[in-house]
């Protein structure tokens, strides 16, 4: 299917082939190099993805909190939908995407306001530690941290500890993904659901499959080599199931939490994020995909001028809802 033209337009007027077509010996850079190539990833991915919209949902409250990171407290936001009920309510805690370089609160914003709107959860997003400032596992271990955070929480959040999901997109669902596994390994206490949305599951190598990457929408071979030198550095190895949990073994996903993985059709990642699917099914776990051919890596951040994106999360939301029994 054809790429959505109200996206190509978008991507035209922010100017985003300057970053599609990253630069890959960029990769090779250290020290102050690193810290001016990120700034220039960050200013790029802020202008893009900040949209105030008007006609936005409706919410109970907003509130900034700070949560338990694994090195010190970290920003997250606490979206309450207008029907989020009485007592102890099911929660997603978001992740946001950016290949755990760039991406923040403000810039997933709409989608957190969506999400928790369609689902009437409470949906808290976490400003996880950034690379190359701080890499690997320092993501990961806040995630774990944020998790066992809410759920210690969860009375004062009105929010019932054995309904809390995870969900992110692109380097976000790789938290969640990584969550649900090693909660898995550790004995728990294990999330009650995993929203993927075009989920990052592996970082040891990126395919074209034929797509244009200059209509994949902040992923190319240059910014994927990137962010994997930022976050991984040389001492990681790839393999690492923690980063790469689509290489876990197939006994690792058994008991898993069920899931939804959402797709589009113009993404480089678009077959990890299915073969995770498939692994995940063939382990006996409840899981559905939904594939939107003419979307790009990132669609969901363009609710301003794309309908289509705004019904994905709508969509998604309501499942993940029906999940958690808020609706």
């Amino acid at each position: 299917m054809a790429l959505d033209p109200n996206l190509k337009a978008f991507m035209e007027k922010f100017s985003l082939p300057e970053l599609l077509s990253f630069n890959q010996n960029s990769s090779s850079s250290s020290g102050a190099g690193w810290k001016d190539i990120a700034a220039k990833l960050r200013a790029s991915f802020f202008k893009a993805t900040r949209s105030m919209e008007s006609d936005a949902p409706e919410l109970a409250s907003i509130d900034n909190l700070l949560v338990d990171g694994a090195d010190g407290p970290l920003k997250a936001r606490l979206y309450t939908p207008l029907a989020a009920g009485i007592g102890q309510q099911p929660a997603i805690l978001y992740f946001h995407g950016g290949g755990f370089v760039v991406g923040d609160l403000d810039g997933h914003e709409m989608i957190c306001i969506r999400l928790a709107h369609a689902s009437k959860c409470r949906v808290i997003a976490v400003d996880y530690r950034l690379a190359p400032e701080h890499k690997f596992p320092a993501a990961h271990e806040d995630a774990l941290s944020a998790y066992h955070w809410v759920l210690e929480r969860a009375p004062d959040l009105s929010i019932d500890p054995e309904r809390v999901a995870v969900s992110g997109d692109s380097a976000g669902g790789n938290l969640a993904a990584f969550l649900c596994q090693e909660l898995s390994r550790q004995g728990g206490p294990e999330p009650a659901f995993q929203l993927l949305f075009y989920p990052l599951l592996q970082f040891v190598d990126i395919k074209s499959k034929g797509l244009s990457f200059q209509e994949g929408f902040f992923i190319s071979p240059g910014f994927f080599d990137f962010c994997k030198n930022a976050y991984l550095g040389k001492e990681c190895d790839p393999m690492d199931v923690r980063v790469s949990p689509l290489f876990a073994s197939q006994e690792e996903f058994r008991g898993l939490a069920p899931a939804h993985v959402v797709l589009c059709g113009w993404d480089p990642l678009r077959d990890e994020g299915r073969a995770y699917a498939d692994k995940l099914a063939a382990a006996g776990v409840p899981v559905t995909i939904r594939n939107h051919p003419g979307m790009v890596h990132g669609f969901m951040n363009m609710t301003s001028v794309s309908v289509p994106a705004r019904d994905a999360i709508a969509e998604a939301g309501q499942l993940i809802g029906k999940a958690l029994g808020s609706l």
